[in-house]
């Protein structure tokens, strides 16, 4: 029996033309240049990838207009087997008014389907906690639109439930399982309680991704862990491409995730690889699907 069709829904692209990008002055030196669709879409297309989500990687507007303007080509062509391309790109949460603005302009919200803030890097540790970005949220909910939490602290899981708890209609995302420490068990108990929390919160949707560079790599439990708390309908599956145990190579990190998914039952694997991203990841104005 042929393997579903996958979407990735965690896919990084950046040009350093575009965005400072500033966090990669600290990145791994293979990962301090461009990196584009052609470098991936081939090994993509080996794992059935048939549609990806374009996760910004700094908080601007112009690294949001390049992944709008990647997700175009890709759907022109360039993207070979990948039939859909899109974004989860940035808005100026401190700024309701900016971010009300930019809703209502179809070139800002070309092919989005998603906000990101990159929280772990911001200088304010309590960013998801203010009023001004509580409004801001309010507005991401009424538009149907889902907060992704990029969390690389564990006050970020304990915000991701405020968050959640305080925006009832609001859908987050919690990237990377929170990135749990895999191989400490001190750190992994920590984690567990926290992930039992959020999951306990049913507008929350987790991303089984990037677990392979989390501490050990070690993510088999980690992985059958968030399937059991979240059940199938709230998780989708994403590469972090290219974060990964070998820079830029799907093959060491995303392959072996996809393989030990694809092992769980079949209509599960459809939920992650697909139906869950289709029903969460949806453009202004796009009715929901379980496809």
């Amino acid at each position: 029996m042929a393997a579903e069709p996958v979407t990735d829904a965690h896919l990084h692209l950046w040009d350093l033309a575009e965005s400072p990008y500033a966090w990669l002055a600290g990145a791994p030196t293979p990962l301090r240049r461009t990196v584009g669709i052609d470098e991936v879409r081939g090994p993509l297309g080996e794992l059935g990838v048939t549609r990806v989500v374009l996760v910004q990687a700094d908080d601007t507007a112009e690294d949001t207009a390049h992944l709008q303007r990647t997700a175009r080509a890709i759907e022109g062509g360039a993207g070979a087997g990948i039939m859909r391309a899109d974004v989860v790109g940035w808005l100026p949460l401190t700024d309701p008014d900016a971010v009300r603005a930019a809703l209502a302009d179809p070139q800002r919200t070309d092919h989005l389907v998603g906000v990101r803030h990159l929280v772990h890097d911001d200088p304010d540790p309590g960013l998801l906690d203010r009023p001004e970005v509580a409004r801001s949220l309010d507005l991401l909910a009424e538009a149907g639109l889902p907060l992704d939490v990029p969390d690389a602290f564990e006050r970020h899981m304990e915000q991701v439930v405020r968050v959640a708890r305080r925006h009832p209609g609001l859908t987050v995302v919690l990237d990377h399982l929170g990135k749990p420490p895999l191989g400490d068990d001190e750190a992994m108990a920590r984690w567990r309680a926290q992930l039992e929390a959020i999951a306990a919160c049913p507008n929350v949707v987790a991303k089984v991704s990037g677990l392979a560079t989390s501490g050990n790599g070690d993510f088999a439990a980690a992985a059958d862990l968030a399937l059991a708390l979240f059940g199938p309908e709230r998780l989708m599956i994403g590469s972090d491409w290219p974060i990964a145990p070998q820079h830029l190579d799907l093959g060491s990190g995303f392959a072996p995730l996809l393989a030990h998914v694809r092992s769980w039952a079949q209509a599960d694997v459809r939920a992650l690889t697909q139906g869950t991203a289709a029903r969460v990841y949806r453009r202004l104005g796009e009715a929901s699907s379980t496809a």
